[in-house]
C-alpha cells in the first residue's frame, strides 16, 4: 500500500502523506516514497511547484517509533557520522528546483516540523497544532534543526524546544514556522499558488537558490554532527524508556 498520494492540477503537483492510521509518521517506507515522488517532480517540466499536505487529522507525528531510521545500528558499527534518510529528505526539499509549499490542516509534531522548515512556504488552518515533543521522550530536535533554526525566532524556539508545549497556527506563524495561518488553509494558499503559476520556471529556480543558500550552508556545516547526535540519543537507555512509555501511553519515570 502506498503512503504518498500524488495529484496534479494546472502546474501544481500535490503530494499527500497518506498513512493516517499511523498519523503519517515518518517510517522508512513513507520517507522513501516521498523522496521518490519529489525526485520525479524535480524532473517533470509540467510541475511548476509542489504542495506537500496530508490525509487524516495529522500532517505528521514525526519519526515512526515502530520503524525508526537505522541510525543506532550504524552507530554500533562505529560509524561516527551515520547516514540519515531524514536529513537527505530535508535537504532534497530545500534543494528541489521547484518551490515546495506545505498545507497543514491537522497536527504536526517533532520530525513533521522539520518538513515544514524545509518547505519554502507553509500555510496552516485554525485546526493545526504544533509541538516539538522530542525532549519528552529523551531525545533532541537535532536533524530537524538544520532547516528550522535559520528560520525561527530564537526566543520562541528555545521555549518550544525545551518544553515540548503545544501551540496553535497563529503562534506558528508568529515565530516563523509557517508563512501564514487562517480559518481555511486553501484560502490562504490561493494567492500563493496563483503567483507560482504566473512565475517562470527559471525565475522560480534561481530565486529559490538565493533564498535557501544560508539553509544549505547549515546543512554543509552541521548535518554530520547532528546526525551523530541523533543516533547517539535514539540508542540511549533513556530514549528507549521514553519511547516505550510513549507507545504504552504512560508517563516515563522522569515526569514529576
Amino acid at each position: 500500500m502506498t503512503t504518498v498520494r500524488r495529484s496534479h492540477e494546472r502546474g501544481i503537483t500535490t503530494l499527500a502523506l497518506d498513512a493516517p492510521e499511523r498519523r503519517n509518521a515518518l517510517s522508512a517506507q513513507l520517507v522513501g516514497e516521498l523522496a521518490d515522488a519529489l525526485t520525479e517532480c524535480g524532473k517533470d517540466g509540467d510541475v511548476r511547484a509542489v504542495v506537500l499536505t496530508h490525509t487524516g487529522n495529522t500532517f505528521s507525528a514525526g519519526a515512526d517509533l515502530r520503524d525508526p531510521p537505522p541510525l543506532s545500528a550504524a552507530l554500533e558499527r562505529g560509524d561516527p557520522h551515520p547516514p540519515d534518510v531524514l536529513v537527505a529528505l530535508l535537504r532534497q526539499i530545500v534543494e528541489l528546483p521547484k518551490p515546495v509549499v506545505a498545507r497543514v490542516t491537522g497536527h504536526a509534531r517533532a520530525g513533521g516540523l522539520g518538513l515544514l522548515g524545509a518547505c519554502d512556504i507553509a500555510a496552516a488552518s485554525k485546526e493545526a497544532t504544533f509541538a516539538f515533543t522530542e525532549v519528552r521522550i529523551g531525545v533532541a530536535p537535532a536533524v530537524i534543526s538544520l532547516p528550522l533554526l535559520p528560520r525561527l525566532d530564537p526566543r520562541a524556539v528555545a521555549r518550544y524546544y525545551l518544553t515540548g508545549e503545544r501551540f496553535d497556527a497563529a503562534e506558528a506563524a508568529r515565530i516563523g514556522l509557517v508563512t501564514a495561518a487562517g480559518d481555511d488553509a486553501d484560502e490562504v494558499l490561493a494567492p500563493v499558488l496563483d503567483g507560482l503559476r504566473r512565475a517562470s520556471p527559471q525565475g522560480l529556480a534561481e530565486t529559490k537558490r538565493l533564498l535557501t543558500a544560508k539553509v544549505l550552508d547549515t546543512f554543509d556545516r552541521d548535518a554530520a554532527d547532528l546526525t551523530a547526535l541523533s543516533a547517539r540519543l535514539f540508542s540511549s537507555a533513556q530514549a528507549r524508556e521514553g519511547m516505550t512509555a510513549f507507545l504504552e501511553r504512560r508517563d516515563p519515570p522522569w515526569v514529576w
